[in-house]
């Protein structure tokens, strides 16, 4: 008996060491991602057109490519893309060209970064060079980058997520930026269940989108995310509520705050666990009203997908850093 439990133990022991390396293996390779990354952003930043700004572009591209299934998801440590009329030239009969001789002929941009004398979407040098290099055209001040945005994606809503990421990436300096914060602090008393798509009266008929967590007024209300307050005041369904964009292209909502917390304001960065405000019961009229529900916060989120902003459930987000926030603990 004693044999038989020292081999379970042993067992035991062993599947929680096997998944501690595990772990380590897969933060490791990460870690090893992102300064791949890193590295590329530096090697082709200069003077007029700082690593962070070829980060955020390279972050944009990955984020409308996780989010829409007409664009191909890349594979590897960049994500930018061209078309092919970017890359050779719209007159170039060949889509695929990769001389950089007839490419520069037909007017197309596609450079060799590598040195191996191609000009291959494939290849991460490749597409690094391409893009400094025509983002650089344009000028060395902040206008002029947002003006190379302009010309090249044509909607200025992606310009706008762009120059936050930008921002996001220059006041942290650093790309690990995936820690995320319940809204709550988790000590306290609270609770919530999955509501989205739930109708509503209030100002029409409509769906819930977003996720309601109970709590007594005046519980601190936290940043879930790093990111940029983007928006902050009186909204008639929500109230005095505080609008977050992140690196993900996500909008974080907190909606029927009694208050804000003194010092936030518009513009500013934030990170996961600072407080902005705190649980109340404003909105459903005018600016100032108040008390038309039981206190809660409505958390929503909404993503950007490089053509159109839409909601989507944060619930099973709110279960995960729920319990993340609780280990923490």
């Amino acid at each position: 008996m004693f044999q038989k439990f020292r081999f379970m133990l042993f067992g035991v022991m062993s599947f929680f060491t096997l998944a501690s390396v595990v772990t380590a293996e897969v933060e490791q390779t990460k870690e090893q991602l992102l300064n791949q990354r890193m590295g590329y952003y530096q090697q082709y930043a200069n003077s007029s057109l700082p690593w962070y700004y070829l980060a955020a572009v390279d972050k944009y591209e990955r984020n409308i490519q996780q989010v829409r299934n007409d664009l191909t998801k890349r594979q590897g440590p960049i994500a930018l893309q061209f078309s092919n009329e970017f890359w050779v030239g719209d007159l170039n009969p060949v889509k695929n060209d990769t001389l950089s001789s007839t490419i520069s002929f037909f007017g197309g941009n596609g450079l060799d970064g590598n040195g191996d004398g191609k000009a291959d979407r494939e290849n991460d040098d490749d597409l690094m060079l391409t893009m400094s290099s025509y983002l650089s055209k344009y000028g060395h001040s902040k206008n002029d980058f947002k003006k190379a945005l302009k010309g090249y994606y044509g909607r200025d809503e992606a310009v706008r997520q762009i120059m936050i990421i930008a921002r996001i990436y220059q006041h942290f300096e650093m790309l690990d930026l995936d820690q995320h914060a319940f809204p709550l602090p988790v000590g306290n008393n609270y609770s919530y269940r999955s509501t989205w798509g739930a109708s509503r009266g209030w100002g029409g008929r409509r769906m819930h989108e977003g996720t309601d967590l109970y709590a007594p007024y005046g519980v601190p209300v936290r940043s879930t995310t790093y990111g940029v307050i983007e928006v902050m005041g009186w909204n008639d369904f929500g109230g005095w509520r505080v609008g977050i964009r992140d690196i993900h292209n996500t909008y974080h909502y907190f909606a029927h705050l009694s208050h804000f917390d003194n010092g936030v304001k518009e513009g500013d960065i934030v990170e996961p666990g600072m407080i902005v405000g705190y649980v109340g019961s404003s909105g459903y009229g005018k600016k100032g009203t108040s008390g038309k529900f039981p206190p809660h916060l409505h958390f929503g989120m909404y993503k950007f997908n490089g053509r159109n902003e839409s909601a989507f459930d944060p619930f099973p987000f709110l279960k995960q850093w729920e319990i993340e926030d609780r280990k923490a603990l």
